[in-house]
């Protein structure tokens, strides 16, 4: 069974780090592009970082200098390393994987307007002191 399964989400206060984890079964990310995006309540989803099957990576504007994707792909496992993080960051985080080969412009936009993507249920982030 394809399934994708976010972790490490949780309450942290302002100017503090999560890491989040997109674990994957049932396929191989290694050729795959994943993306992490977030919805917070009463807006619609964004894209916050996405990577592509040559380690090209996106970032949202406002989440720039302050969070990083990466893949382990022995893990089968892609990371977002989340610092500094603010009370805007609030959202239930979700990664999405497509089996193609996609460019770094505009890419969460290509991602998750893909038919074929496989979604994680999502990790809920609440940043609160």
């Amino acid at each position: 069974q394809v399934q994708l399964v976010e972790s490490g989400g949780g309450l942290v206060q302002p100017g503090g780090s999560l890491r989040l984890s997109c674990a994957a079964s049932g396929f191989t990310l290694d050729y795959y592009a994943i993306g992490w995006f977030r919805q917070a309540p009463g807006k619609e989803r964004e894209g916050v970082s996405c990577i592509n099957d040559n380690d090209g990576k996106t970032y949202a504007d406002s989440v720039k200098g302050r969070f990083t994707i990466y893949r382990d792909n022995a893990n089968n496992t892609v990371y977002l390393q989340m610092n500094s993080l603010e009370p805007d960051d609030t959202a239930v985080y979700y990664c999405g994987s497509v089996h193609d080969a996609l460019g770094v412009k505009a890419m969460c936009e290509q991602l998750q307007h893909r038919s074929t993507i496989v979604w994680g249920k999502g990790t809920r982030v609440t940043v609160s002191s």
